[in-house]
C-alpha cells in the first residue's frame, strides 16, 4: 500500500521502435460539455472548439488531420530551470514547425506555493527564449471543470472515499511486503458501507477519494519510446483529491488537456508511469487521449538531476549570466539526439531538427563548458545589424569596424565592454622594456591608419630592433592595451588611434 500521492509499482515496459509515419501522430483528446473558463489567447489567435466524431476507443487510435496543440505546464513555485526549458522548447517549436498552437498553463492550484512574481518570471522566460505561447491558461481559474469532472467520476463509480491516515496506510504497506507482496492499495474503501463512512465522519475523519482502476494492460504508442504498456492490476489507484479538497496534478492535468483538445503530450520520462492512469482517466470521462512523448531527462555534467534549487541553471540565472537564448535552445534541444550539438540562431532551423524517435533514451547532460562554447559560436557568427542595440545599453557601441574586430575573442556579448575601453580608454599601459618601446615609437607610421598599418610598423620595427616573433609583438601589445591577449592588433590599432597609441607608447594612461 503506498503513500497518497503517487502510484505503486511501476508496471511499465516500452519497447523502443521508430514510429511509422502518419499513424497516431495527430490523435485528438476531445472535449466534453463542462463550461470553460476564457483563456487569454495572443492577438489573432483562435481555439476552436470541435464536437467529438467517434467514441473514445476509435479515437485513440485515429489519425487527426488537424494541427497540434501542445502545452507546457510549470508550477509557478520557482524560476525554471534548464530541465523545464528542454520540456518548453521541444512542444512550442514542434508547434512551431506544424503550425500549430503552443499553449502556456500555470498549475498554480498549490495557492500557498504559486507565487506570481514566479508566473511572470516564466513569460519572461519564454519571451526571451523566443517562444511566447499563443495562449495562456491558469488552473487557478478553472476549479469548475475540475469539481465538475470529479461529480461525473464519482456518479459512475469510479472516483470513492477513502479514510485511511498515512500512518495506517504505511503500516499496511510494510505488512505487505514483510508478506512478499506487491505494496499497493487494497481496495478497503470500497468495502465500507454507508453506516461504515458516517461513523468515520463522525469521529472527525474527511475523505480522500481515489480513482479506481481498471485492471487491464493500457497500451499506448510513445513517438519517443515507442510500444509502452503498463500492467494496472500492478498499481494502487491512485489519490486525486486530498481530505480538504484539493486537487493532487493528475485530474486537473487530464480535465484541461481535454478541454483545450491537445494532441500531443510531449514531457519528460519521468511522467511515463502516470501515462497508463491518465489514459484511464480520459476514457472514463469519455474522451480520447493524446498522442505521448517522453523524451529522455536532463542532468548536470556530474550526473546530478535537475531541480529549482539550483538557481545557476533555471533560465533567468543564465539569462543573467549573458549567455545568448540560441545557445540554451540549441543545447536543451540537440543534447541527447542524433543530431549533432551544434548552435542553431534561428529557431525555425532547429525546428526542423526535431525528430521524438530520434532521442535517446538515456539521460543527457547538460554541460556548462559546453553551453559557454556554443555561445561563443553564436557570437563569433553575430553580424554587427544584431549586436548593435546591446552594444549601445553597453555603451560599447564602436561601429561595426570595432565589432568585426571583437567578436572573434568574445565569449558573451557584454565581453564587449572590456574592448571599447581599450580602444577608448583610460588604458595604463604595460612597458617592460623601454629602449625597445622608444625605438617602436620612433617608427609609428604617420596617420591616417587603415588595416595595414599594424604590418608597416611591425616590419619597421623589426628592421630597427631586430626582434621578431612574441619578443616583438608582446611588447607592443602590452604598452597599446595593458593586456598579453586580445585581438588582433591589425584590426585594433586604428580603432586605438595615432593620439592615444602615442600616449600609451609614452607610458601615459590614455
Amino acid at each position: 500500500m503506498d503513500g497518497r500521492d503517487e502510484p505503486g509499482h511501476d508496471g511499465s515496459e516500452c519497447h523502443p521502435r521508430r514510429p511509422q509515419a502518419g499513424k497516431g501522430i495527430y490523435s485528438h483528446a476531445w472535449r466534453y460539455g463542462f463550461p470553460s473558463p476564457p483563456l487569454t489567447l495572443r492577438p489573432g489567435m483562435t481555439l476552436k472548439r470541435q464536437s467529438p466524431l467517434a467514441p473514445p476507443c476509435a479515437l485513440r487510435h485515429s489519425i487527426c488531420m488537424s494541427k497540434p496543440i501542445v502545452r507546457f505546464a510549470p508550477s509557478p513555485t520557482g524560476h525554471i530551470h534548464i530541465g523545464n526549458t528542454r520540456v518548453a522548447l521541444l512542444n512550442a517549436l514542434y508547434a512551431r514547425r506544424e503550425g500549430g498552437t503552443f499553449i502556456l498553463r500555470f498549475d498554480d492550484t498549490d495557492v500557498a506555493r504559486s507565487k506570481k512574481e514566479y508566473a511572470d518570471s516564466i513569460e519572461t522566460d519564454l519571451h526571451w527564449l523566443g517562444i511566447p505561447p499563443d495562449v495562456l491558461v491558469r488552473q487557478s481559474e478553472r476549479f469548475a471543470l475540475y469539481d465538475a469532472a470529479a461529480e461525473q467520476l464519482k456518479a459512475a463509480g469510479r472516483l470513492y472515499p477513502c479514510y485511511e491516515t498515512q500512518e495506517e496506510l504505511e503500516f499496511r504497506r510494510k505488512r505487505q511486503l514483510a508478506r512478499g507482496l506487491p505494496p499497493i492499495y487494497d481496495r478497503a474503501a470500497l468495502k465500507l458501507t454507508d453506516e461504515d463512512r458516517a461513523k468515520l465522519e463522525q469521529e472527525g475523519r474527511k475523505p480522500h477519494w481515489r480513482f479506481r482502476l481498471e485492471p487491464t494492460n493500457v497500451a499506448w504508442e510513445d513517438l519517443v519510446r515507442g510500444h509502452c504498456h503498463v500492467d494496472c492490476s500492478s498499481l494502487s489507484d491512485p489519490v486525486l483529491v486530498r481530505e480538504d479538497g484539493t486537487y493532487l496534478y493528475t485530474l486537473p492535468s487530464v480535465v484541461d488537456d481535454i478541454d483545450l483538445k491537445i494532441t500531443h503530450v510531449i514531457r519528460g520520462e519521468d511522467h511515463v508511469t502516470n501515462t497508463a492512469v491518465q489514459i484511464q482517466i480520459f476514457e472514463a470521462l469519455g474522451a480520447g487521449s493524446p498522442t505521448f512523448a517522453h523524451h529522455s531527462l536532463l542532468i548536470t555534467a556530474s550526473g546530478e538531476g535537475l531541480s529549482k534549487r539550483l538557481g545557476h541553471l533555471s533560465v533567468k540565472g543564465l539569462r543573467d549570466a549573458g549567455l545568448e537564448p540560441q545557445a540554451v535552445a540549441s543545447l536543451a534541444v540537440l543534447v541527447g539526439s542524433a543530431e549533432a550539438v551544434r548552435p542553431i540562431a534561428d529557431l525555425n532551423e532547429l525546428a526542423k531538427l526535431i525528430d521524438f524517435s530520434h532521442i535517446s533514451r538515456a539521460p543527457a547532460k547538460f554541460d556548462e563548458s559546453e553551453l559557454e562554447h556554443l555561445n561563443a559560436r553564436l557570437i563569433h557568427e553575430m553580424p554587427y545589424e544584431i549586436a548593435r542595440e546591446r552594444l549601445a545599453q553597453l555603451g560599447a557601441d564602436e561601429g561595426e569596424a570595432f565589432w568585426n574586430a571583437v567578436r572573434f575573442n568574445l565569449t558573451k556579448v557584454q565581453d564587449a565592454a572590456e574592448w571599447a575601453k581599450v580602444v577608448r580608454g583610460p588604458v595604463t599601459p604595460v612597458i617592460e622594456d623601454n629602449a625597445f618601446i622608444d625605438a617602436a615609437t620612433g617608427v609609428l607610421p604617420e596617420a591616417p591608419w587603415d588595416a595595414t598599418t599594424w604590418k608597416t610598423w611591425t616590419e619597421a620595427v623589426k628592421a630597427a630592433t631586430g626582434m621578431k616573433g612574441k619578443a616583438l609583438f608582446m611588447p607592443l601589445r602590452l604598452a597599446l592595451t595593458g593586456l598579453d591577449h586580445g585581438p588582433e592588433l591589425a584590426a585594433l590599432l586604428p580603432l586605438i588611434g595615432p593620439e592615444r597609441a602615442k600616449a600609451r607608447l609614452a607610458g601615459q594612461s590614455a
